[in-house]
């Protein structure tokens, strides 16, 4: 018997001495925002998404290119032709007749040449659909943002349950363990039946397992802070007995509703791609409109080569250096058929803005149900809590009153056992009553897209 009150006090003082230092929720929240990937890469993609504005505004800047190419031809022709004797090349009368000329040439371009858009809707609706894209990003990256606060919130007050429920489980087991100690003396002095040692030892056989299962549950609560801060947690401060249960401010769900609809961030970012995909809508059907772009120009193509004359030789080089030359025009591009490409890109766009318009009534609905659903917790959550807390004052009375009747012989070791049970229920229940009601706030402020950081601050001042 002392053997298991040792071990289950050595795994209660496990749950709270891993680390020196202890921390609250602002602790934890700011280990959170400075190591959570999941929100790292939700900053990663907003800034990626901002960048397609910047894309789509260079297509309406001036476009500058600069080339340098190198080009060799090389060709001929069979015919008869007459060039100059090569044995005296200054006399221009003295012919010879050569059977096929080979001519080969170089041509070095260099040049530079400035291309901008006159007119071009298409690219304009890019740029305004873009912008929406990049509307729609800053707001996931809100809503990213809210979320780290009610996810570490949540890590840590699983943390808090799990505790509660250890250092529960841990009371039961000694109730027990006393419970069976006392069986076992009144079964020796002949005042009880075996029945009662054996029941007393399979209850406390049974909370003996929950101990060691709870504390393994600490340890995996624990486990899920270390991965959202990547750091070694130390203890937590607990929540404090004198619990405000206060309502919502407004009280009145369809207020919640009204402002969860106008600043939820992940419903503001599903209108915001609506409102892209009607621009993508307008930028298909651009395809059909006329283009205008102006260029200007600025080259040089210096030239040489030489001419092979058969069964005479090779000739002198020629060459050919012209000076630089300017250009400069207008272009003016008509779309008259593309093989219904056009066509299809507008229908195309005019599906996904279907999909996005459906998108958005699926997360206004969702936003409205979570925010009464969260509501009602809320109202819900306060009256549990006074509920189990008064079940946990009676299970007590209760187990005090079954321990007396039992000494005195009125009330058996089932009764006894039961009871305790109960009470080991109604403790739990009151632990996660009033874990739940505080979560339930945030998740509430989070539907309606209001929830700050003074929001945390506000539950860290309840911790002691």
């Amino acid at each position: 018997m002392i053997r298991i009150r040792t071990l289950s006090l050595a795994l209660l003082l496990a749950a709270g001495a891993s680390a020196a230092h202890a921390d609250d929720l602002i602790d934890i929240y700011k280990q959170a925002r400075a190591a959570d990937p999941t929100l790292a890469g939700a900053e990663a993609t907003k800034l990626a998404t901002d960048e397609n504005v910047v894309q789509a505004r260079s297509q309406l800047l001036p476009q500058i290119n600069a080339g340098v190419s190198l080009t060799r031809n090389h060709g001929g022709y069979n015919d008869t032709t007459f060039v100059r004797n090569p044995a005296n090349p200054n006399d221009p009368n003295d012919l010879i007749p050569v059977n096929g000329v080979t001519q080969t040439s170089y041509t070095r371009s260099i040049g530079v040449q400035l291309e901008q858009s006159l007119l071009d809707i298409s690219r304009w609706t890019a740029l305004k659909a873009s912008r929406y894209t990049a509307d729609a990003g800053t707001a996931n990256w809100d809503a990213a943002q809210q979320d780290l606060l009610v996810r570490a919130a949540g890590a840590y007050f699983n943390v808090l349950s799990a505790m509660d429920a250890l250092k529960f489980a841990d009371a039961n087991e000694k109730a027990l363990a006393r419970q069976l100690e006392q069986a076992q003396q009144r079964f020796d002095v002949g005042l009880a039946a075996i029945t009662d040692v054996n029941d007393a030892k399979a209850q406390h056989d049974q909370a003996v397992a929950s101990v060691i299962s709870n504390q393994n549950a600490v340890d995996q609560a624990r486990e899920a802070v270390r991965q959202l801060t990547n750091k070694e947690p130390g203890e937590f401060r607990r929540l404090r007995e004198d619990l405000p249960l206060d309502h919502p401010t407004p009280d009145d769900p369809q207020a919640w509703v009204e402002v969860a609809l106008k600043q939820n961030p992940s419903l503001s970012s599903a209108a915001f791609q609506v409102d892209a995909a009607n621009a993508n809508i307008s930028t298909a059907r651009a395809g059909h409109l006329p283009t205008l772009s102006a260029q200007v120009g600025y080259s040089r193509a210096p030239t040489w080569g030489t001419q092979r004359y058969g069964g005479v030789g090779e000739f002198p080089d020629y060459s050919g250096d012209p000076k630089w030359g300017s250009s400069i025009g207008v272009t003016l591009s008509v779309p008259i058929f593309s093989g219904g490409f056009t066509q299809s890109r507008v229908r195309q766009a005019v599906y996904n803005r279907d999909y996005a318009q459906d998108q958005y009534e699926y997360n206004r609905r969702l936003v409205e149900a979570t925010t009464r659903n969260n509501y009602r917790s809320v109202i819900a959550g306060a009256s549990e809590v006074e509920a189990t807390r008064a079940a946990v004052v009676s299970a007590q009375s209760s187990v005090e009153a079954t321990q007396a009747g039992y000494e005195v012989g009125t009330r058996t070791i089932v009764d006894v056992l039961i009871s305790q049970q109960t009470l080991l229920q109604a403790q739990s229940s009151y632990s996660a009553a009033r874990h739940a009601f505080v979560m339930d706030g945030l998740l509430l402020k989070q539907a309606a897209g209001v929830i700050e950081v003074k929001d945390l601050q506000a539950i860290n001042a309840l911790l002691e």
